[in-house]
């Protein structure tokens, strides 16, 4: 009986050497293999000193291009390196720790782990490796919908997260155009946006790529097949509402369609001012369902919630809702694309990913307790205390700025 054991345990440490030596080789496959991509400046911004570090966005987003950007970038040719990801079945009976455990011991430095929402006991193997493994950095990707800090005691205070957004409109026209434009603050656009824009519009034109960038311009899928783009989009959008939704909030698969119907409303309605027992009646739940499935979409990246306040207590319905990007209007709800749709929501997704964006009784949003905007066409004049975003124009005057160059603020 022991030899059999004995025997037993060496053929499973051959299997686990060969899975190694294959994880390995698909690391090396990744990063050696030509594909086009678009290098997301998010890398300059995280601090690569931590040695646990999270990144999240919305499927299709580019995480795992980014990831291999990072290993091109950062770790050539580093052996001390290893990209794995946890869809790869060796994971469903080794344990990341032990993984991790036995890569570090033999000289490794650099973990990087793609989809971990893929994993059970995540947060826990990602504690033990931070605790007992000091030397280690840990990379690893998830879904925008896990709580990796927010109510995560084994994570509080030794993750650092980061997400990684769709892309802006300045990164689309710098991939198209092979321009290298920069970022601008927003203070810096409201003070100086007739030269930056001037200094733009000198080496391109803007409006020229605008409607399309709305269309199809904020997720990389055009990479690879731009005929398939909203094909794509959907197929992204049903994934995270079968799988990231519903698995990571612990809700029944049977509630789907619920979830699936909440969503068709606000893109054939975006922007709206919810009447949530309306809402509640079409839907078949409750109004606090409907409340929690509204948090649910907006943690999914798939809309977005204006609240006059800015502190979204559950407990308050949002003042508007809208789409969580104008892709989005398009591949779900086509016809609710009107000019003034795709504007704000082009605007609060632009300004919203960095910027505190409430209602404002000024105009249309307030940023960062202090700028009031107004979006419009090219006839939008501003109000007294107000900043008009205008489309249609190349450049602005004053209070009145080009709508198109909020897309350069990422």
């Amino acid at each position: 009986m022991q030899n059999i054991k004995l025997h037993v345990y060496f053929c499973l440490q051959k299997i686990d050497q060969i899975q190694v030596e294959h994880l390995i080789h698909i690391h090396q496959t990744l990063f050696e293999q030509s594909r086009e991509t678009i290098r997301r400046e998010l890398m300059d911004e995280i601090d690569w000193s931590h040695r646990l570090i999270g990144i999240k966005g919305f499927r299709g987003v580019g995480k795992t291009s980014f990831l291999l950007d990072l290993v091109k970038e950062k770790y050539a040719d580093d052996k001390t390196c290893l990209y794995v990801n946890l869809n790869n079945f060796y994971f469903t009976r080794r344990k990341i720790y032990n993984f991790a455990d036995e890569f570090y011991k033999k000289g490794g430095k650099v973990l990087i782990l793609d989809q971990i929402h893929k994993y059970p006991e995540w947060s826990e193997e990602l504690r033990a490796c931070y605790d007992n493994l000091p030397e280690l950095k840990v990379v690893f990707t998830a879904s925008p919908v896990l709580r990796v800090i927010e109510g995560n005691a084994a994570l509080k205070n030794i993750a650092k997260v980061y997400h990684l957004e769709g892309l802006s409109f300045r990164e689309y026209l710098n991939f198209h155009g092979k321009h290298e434009f920069r970022r601008y603050k927003l203070d810096e656009i409201l003070a100086n946006h007739q030269s930056i824009a001037n200094e733009i519009t000198g080496h391109i034109k803007p409006l020229a790529y605008f409607q399309e960038y709305l269309q199809t311009g904020f997720y990389p899928y055009f990479l690879n097949n731009k005929s398939f783009y909203y094909e794509k989009l959907l197929k992204h959008v049903n994934l995270a509402l079968e799988l990231d939704v519903t698995y990571l909030n612990q809700l029944e698969l049977k509630y789907l369609p619920k979830l699936r119907k909440l969503l068709q409303i606000t893109a054939s309605e975006a922007p709206f001012s919810p009447n949530i027992s309306k809402v509640s009646n079409e839907v078949e739940t409750s109004r606090a369902t409907i409340m929690n499935y509204m948090r649910y979409l907006k943690n999914a990246r798939l809309v977005n919630l204006l609240f006059q306040n800015g502190s979204e207590d559950q407990s308050k319905k949002p003042d508007l809702v809208y789409m969580h990007n104008t892709n989005l209007l398009f591949a779900v709800e086509p016809n609710n694309t009107s000019n003034r749709n795709l504007r704000t929501t082009f605007f609060y997704n632009q300004v919203g990913y960095q910027h505190q964006v409430k209602s404002s009784d000024k105009g249309d949003f307030k940023v960062n307790e202090k700028y009031h905007f107004m979006i419009g066409g090219k006839y939008t004049e501003p109000e007294d205390g107000t900043y008009a975003a205008a489309d249609m124009i190349e450049t602005g005057s004053e209070n009145k700025i080009p709508l198109w160059l909020f897309g350069f603020l990422y």
